[in-house]
């Protein structure tokens, strides 16, 4: 079994130190489902939901979220995002939320990809719960975490 680095020699908590790492695009992508019933989906796209624009208000908790990642989990450190994206859309009886967390750093972004999708999953069933106790969150996983080195401009690494 790999060594887990977020822990010493004495088997205690300890916080990783990336400061000798260097700089490189760290990109991670994220995914989760709410399942809700035929009423809520209804409901939400008619804008009906008492506490407002559901899909919205989703996305921007999970862009808050990510940005407050290390407030939340103990050990992550404490990143200059550059990018967050979160969408939520409905599919079928689901509410699908997609994130993209990016940052220039020496350590990854996954957690902030996680933890977008999370709390905007969370959105979604606090805003709905007054009308349907069945929602069900699940299937919140990462997709994909990448590292670039920056040898290169930027644009050319993003493809924009």
């Amino acid at each position: 079994m790999k060594k887990l680095s977020h822990v010493d020699k004495k088997g205690k908590a300890n916080m990783v130190d990336v400061g000798y790492k260097p700089d490189q695009l760290r990109i991670a992508r994220a995914t989760g489902f709410i399942k809700l019933s035929a009423e809520t989906i209804k409901l939400i796209k008619q804008n009906e939901i008492k506490k407002g624009d559901v899909l919205t208000i989703a996305e921007i908790a999970g862009i808050q979220a990510a940005k407050r990642t290390p407030d939340l989990i103990p050990l992550c450190h404490p990143l200059q995002l550059t990018k967050i994206d979160v969408k939520a859309k409905i599919v079928k009886n689901t509410v699908e939320v997609n994130s993209e967390v990016r940052c220039i750093g020496q350590t990854g972004v996954e957690m902030e990809a996680l933890t977008a999708v999370s709390v905007a999953l969370l959105t979604v069933y606090d805003m709905c719960k007054a009308v349907d106790k069945k929602m069900e969150i699940s299937n919140t996983r990462l997709i994909e975490k990448t590292k670039t080195d920056i040898s290169q401009p930027l644009s050319t690494l993003l493809n924009e």
